[in-house]
Order: C-alpha cells, then sequence, then structure tokens
C-alpha cells in the first residue's frame, strides 16, 4: 500500500449513547425496554448509532490509505501517549475536540463532524468526506491552524492538570468546598459550592452560563424581594461580551454561591488570571476536595486540607486545524 506517510494518525472516538446504554443494560434489547418504557423513542438512539459507525469505518478507511491509524477510546485518553509527530483527528461532537486537546502538547487537531445533521459542530469545520482532502494537506503543512490556550492547575505535591474549557474546583458532590483565595493582593476565606477558572474557548459555555445567571438572579430578587434604602439602582442586566478570544493572554475566575459567614467572605468571587496575577487556593477541606476539567470528572486531582493549587495560563497552547 502506497501510503503519503508512515506516521501515526490517531482517530479518537466517543461511545454512542447506546453504545453507553448497553454497557448499563448489557444488550440492545433490554435498553429499547428501558428508553421506551420511559416513554422516550427509541428509534433515535438507534439512527444516531448507525450514523456513528458509518462515519467511523469511513474515517478508519479514508486513514489507513493516508497513514497508519491508531482508534482510541476518548475513556484511555488520560494513559495514553501521544508521540510529537502524531496527527490526531477526533470524531464526536465538540467536547470531545476538548477532551483531546488537553492531553497533546503541540499535536494538530483535525475536529470531524460524523453526523452534521444532528451536531452543529463549531470545532469539528470537517465532514468524513472531507479527510481525503484535509488530512494530506495537513501532512505537508498547507492548512491553516488556529491556537487555542489552556488553563492549568498545579499543586504544591508536584501534580498539575490541564484544561481547555473550564477548570472546577471544588466538593466532589454537593457539600460546601471551604477554601482559601487569593488574587493579586486580595485573600478571603470562601464557603461555596466551587470555584470556576475558564478559558476563552470555554467562555461560550460554562462561563456564559455562570454569568448570565448571576445576572438574571440579581435582577428578579431585586424586584421581587425589593431593595433597602438607598442610591437608584442602575439596571442589573449585564449588557456585556462574555465570550473572549480563544487563544487570549488571560482567563477568568468565577465563585459558585459564594456564603458569608462571621468567618468566610462573598467579596472575591470573580477576576481575571494573568502569567503576572496567578489565582491561588488553599484547601481547608479535610475529605472530597477536587479538581477536574472540562467535565471529566473521574479524571481528577485531590484538593483536600493544606493542598495548594496555583491557576494559571498553561505553558503550551492546543493547535487545531482549519
Amino acid at each position: 500500500m502506497n501510503r503519503l506517510t508512515d506516521k501515526k494518525i490517531i482517530l479518537v472516538t466517543r461511545p454512542t449513547r447506546l453504545a453507553e446504554l448497553v454497557d448499563r443494560f448489557n444488550t440492545v434489547s433490554q435498553a429499547r425496554f428501558y428508553v421506551e418504557h420511559q416513554g422516550a423513542d427509541f428509534s433515535d438512539y438507534l439512527r444516531e448509532d448507525e450514523a456513528y459507525h458509518r462515519a467511523l469505518v469511513e474515517a478508519e478507511t479514508v486513514i489507513n490509505q493516508i497513514g497508519r491509524a491508531q482508534v482510541v477510546d476518548r475513556g484511555f485518553l488520560p494513559n495514553f501517549v501521544f508521540a510529537p509527530g502524531d496527527t490526531v483527528v477526533t470524531l464526536g461532537q465538540d467536547g470531545l475536540v476538548a477532551n483531546t486537546l488537553k492531553y497533546l502538547d503541540g499535536q494538530l487537531v483535525v475536529g470531524v463532524n460524523p453526523d452534521p445533521a444532528r451536531w452543529d459542530g463549531k470545532l469539528l469545520p470537517f465532514k468524513v468526506g472531507d479527510l481525503r482532502k484535509v488530512l494530506p494537506e495537513v501532512l505537508k503543512g498547507r492548512r491553516s491552524t488556529m491556537f487555542v490556550s489552556m488553563a492549568k492547575a498545579t499543586l504544591n505535591n508536584g501534580q498539575y492538570m490541564y484544561a481547555v474549557n473550564d477548570l472546577f474546583i471544588g466538593p466532589k458532590s454537593h457539600a460546601s468546598a471551604r477554601y482559601i483565595i487569593r488574587s493579586g493582593e486580595a485573600a478571603e476565606t470562601h464557603s461555596s459550592s466551587g470555584v470556576i477558572v475558564s478559558t476563552g474557548m470555554g467562555s461560550t459555555g460554562w462561563f456564559k452560563s455562570l454569568i448570565t445567571g448571576a445576572a438574571a438572579v440579581t435582577r428578579t430578587a431585586t424586584t421581587v424581594l425589593g431593595r433597602k434604602e438607598g442610591p437608584p439602582l442602575k439596571s442589573a442586566r449585564m449588557d456585556v461580551r462574555t465570550e473572549f478570544d480563544w487563544d487570549a493572554d488571560y482567563l477568568f475566575f468565577t465563585v459558585r454561591e459564594p456564603f458569608p459567614t462571621r468567618t468566610t467572605g462573598s467579596s472575591l468571587v470573580f477576576g481575571r488570571i494573568t502569567n503576572e496575577s496567578p489565582l491561588l487556593l488553599e484547601s481547608q477541606m479535610a475529605e472530597h476536595g477536587v479538581i477536574f476539567s472540562d467535565g471529566i470528572e473521574n479524571d481528577f486531582l485531590e484538593f483536600n486540607s493544606g493542598t495548594q493549587a496555583s491557576i494559571g495560563l498553561a505553558e503550551r497552547k492546543g493547535v487545531l486545524v482549519v
């Protein structure tokens, strides 16, 4: 076979909803019974699964004609070792691109939409049929790329974690997180439901939700609950652009549901993180404190009593093919 390259092309996949149900219920028939018993349309699960596997077969065939394909399930990414010369193709939704990028160090990522009729795919500029044209151009250095800034949490015990969209620092469950937070010259002891650190790529997701929710609650509560006498209240609507550039040289942190008491404050709840001004956190949780990124809860760092975390921009960036 006359391949274009002998280098590996890593195809990153993820299970469909049907595959996850079969993993839970052992068989398709049992999965069907469960879904239909809940009153849902099981045929939609079948259509999604069939479309994904058609795309998977086609993608793997094309990749093997161009280079050496290696298929890696998303669940194995934390332990998978990527070679410096690998090219990476993700076949899934936008989240799979983010999940993959944080384990890479400069390798190019080609985001492929396996089902354009189902998924919008902001991070998925290509269809499976585009791979025959796009991959050779990537390997020859003829495709444009986009850099993506990442966040990094570094602990005082030497452990670290990268994030493409966001970092969560807080309790494993719905208990309160206790910690000391420092940003610049300001410091405060907190009791909250956790801290979110957002990147430019993540600013269209969790970050936007946090800002929108805070503004809406403030606006509605002011109307419903009333307010004490004081100067005229300006509109609580936040007429600001919450999205910022994917390659921005800063991050934002947001504290969720800070609870003010005699020993905990609620002033240091939002701010910018730069290389010159990292966010510093010290855990006061005896147990169940965690740091995880991009929604992958089972890949986490423990953040318990005495653990200190420095949150800042990562020294490396993700690279997306466009």
